[in-house]
């Protein structure tokens, strides 16, 4: 047998062995997080938020829908939850909301411009809706991470504003 032949042989022998010895991945065993899409919605200056069953402030948004883009479902969730319609501005955040043991969702946070409007309702699903100046916000009980969202968003307003 020529070299190259043998060489050939030894290193096809060589990966069968690697592979039949390791495991091959298991993509589909992976730990993995569902998503929510969020939106912060600004009206007269103020942040539109719901309280969660948990007492918390939360953005509105919810569960993205297989073969839905985050900008359709944050569109969608922002209707369902609040009777309005928006355009979505740019995304602002991704982080992992570790909510207790066994349950993260990755969440994603959208700025968005509310179509004018007169009222605002809250579906079923929450247990009131707010309307909160910036300076309120860090003082409300919610995660963190969407304080920070909003922070980002209103020095994005901030700055558009002043160009």
């Amino acid at each position: 047998m020529n070299s190259m032949l043998k060489k050939r042989k030894l290193t096809k022998e060589r990966l069968n062995l690697m592979m039949s010895s390791s495991p091959r991945p298991q993509d589909n065993k992976a730990h993995r997080f569902p998503v929510s899409v969020k939106g912060i919605v600004f009206n007269d200056g103020r942040v539109v938020l719901l309280k969660n069953e948990r007492d918390e402030w939360e953005l509105p948004g919810g569960k993205l829908e297989l073969g839905e883009t985050p900008e359709a479902c944050a569109v969608r969730e922002i209707e369902e939850e609040l009777g309005l319609a928006v355009r979505i501005g740019p995304l602002l955040d991704s982080w992992v909301y570790h909510i207790f043991e066994g349950v993260d969702v990755l969440i994603l946070t959208y700025g968005s411009y509310p179509m004018p409007f007169s009222e605002i309702t809250h579906s079923p699903e929450h247990k009131a809706v707010g309307l909160f100046s910036p300076e309120e916000v860090p003082s409300l009980r919610m995660p963190e991470g969407y304080k920070k969202s909003i922070r980002t968003w209103v020095g994005s307003l901030s700055r558009s504003q002043t160009q």
